[in-house]
């Protein structure tokens, strides 16, 4: 299939497809660029095809028709994608996931454009199942790349909003569980690649500090044994003594949850978008990825980067000379973290909010 760089703009189109199934941050990502959509051009009809998981996240924004992808149910979660979409066209595909298995789903979506990354950041065969690309631009984050898959239908996203909704019952349930404006800092200790995770010691002696600063701390996650086998790694090594709520909320109320804290420690994980997404700071824990490509986009001052230092420890060059988007997920890259880094950037926050 022969592949068009050049922009050729819709005149308010009537359908559009959007395939991003997953995961958590990716999808987070997606919804500025449906905002975008929407404000351009409010009577397009707008379809995602999303993960079974990630639509408990996004699943009621408005104006969008979900269609579910789930992929522990294998090709036949394929097939069921592609019997909801028969008979239906688009005017054109935004297919924004370059693995294998969504380049294969894409096939069921009917559209003239199909709209896909530029040549560097193909894989899987992405360049069979498109016939246009994005602008080819290194050193992006990646919700800016999600972004600009608007810009082959001529517009530019030049405003990052999310107004992901928040239920009545996940604020209730958040409002019980950390009643109050005591300051709060939210633990979320598991990214869903173990390589990212920093030590349970090291976790459990930074919410010691803040509970010994009269912060309020509780530790969330989800209901996976991995999750749980952390938090409990977690607790056992502090002397204080934070909440868990691990296992305890859905992807609503951990978002209300978020809403309500004034931080969230965590490594590069999809809580870290979703606390972006409801304007609570992050202080990101990042020496397996690079913060500027993967960290929280609106403020990403009060992460920990060892980025550079990895790549110089573990790759034997600085940060600047490798391919944009390398991952330095190795044995033993997070403890280039230390302690003392976290708590420095726990303390200028709560002092910059007059917290400490």
């Amino acid at each position: 299939m022969s592949v068009d760089s050049s922009p050729s703009p819709l005149p308010a189109p009537a359908a559009l497809c959007l395939l991003r199934t997953s995961a958590i941050g990716d999808v987070t990502h997606v919804v500025p660029l449906v905002r975008t959509l929407q404000q351009a051009w409010p009577r397009t009809a707008l379809t995602w095809i999303v993960g079974k998981l990630e639509r408990r996240l996004v699943g009621d924004i408005e104006g969008v028709q979900f269609v579910t992808f789930d992929k522990g149910a294998g090709w036949g979660g394929v097939r069921d994608v592609w019997k909801t979409l028969r008979g239906r066209r688009f005017d054109a595909l935004l297919q924004m996931q370059v693995a294998a298995r969504s380049n294969l789903l894409s096939l069921g979506v009917r559209a003239p454009r199909r709209i896909g990354y530029d040549r560097a950041r193909s894989k899987d065969l992405h360049s069979l199942v498109i016939n246009q690309r994005i602008p080819a631009r290194s050193g992006e984050h990646v919700l800016d790349a999600i972004g600009s898959f608007c810009e082959p239908l001529g517009l530019k996203q030049t405003r990052v909003r999310w107004d992901i909704p928040i239920p009545d019952e996940a604020r209730v349930w958040s409002e019980q569980q950390l009643p109050g404006d005591t300051p709060t800092l939210l633990v979320s200790p598991t990214s869903s690649h173990a390589l990212r995770n920093w030590y349970p010691e090291r976790y459990a002696a930074v919410i010691d500090h803040a509970l010994a600063r009269g912060w309020r701390v509780a530790l969330v996650g989800g209901p996976s044994s991995g999750e749980r086998a952390m938090a409990d790694a977690v607790l056992a090594a502090c002397k204080g003594s934070p909440m868990d709520l691990t296992g305890k909320d859905t992807l609503k109320r951990l978002l209300a949850l978020l809403d309500r804290a004034h931080m969230l420690i965590t490594p590069d994980s999809g809580p870290m978008h979703m606390a972006n997404a409801v304007g609570t700071k992050v202080l990101g824990l990042h020496a397996a990825s690079n913060p500027d490509r993967s960290g929280p986009y609106s403020d990403r001052s009060w992460c920990v980067d060892k980025y550079d230092e990895a790549a110089r420890r573990f790759l034997g060059k600085p940060a600047s000379e490798l391919a944009w988007g390398t991952k330095i997920e190795r044995p033993g890259v997070m403890g280039l973290i230390e302690v003392d880094d976290v708590v420095e950037r726990f303390e200028a926050f709560a002092e910059s909010r007059g917290l400490a």
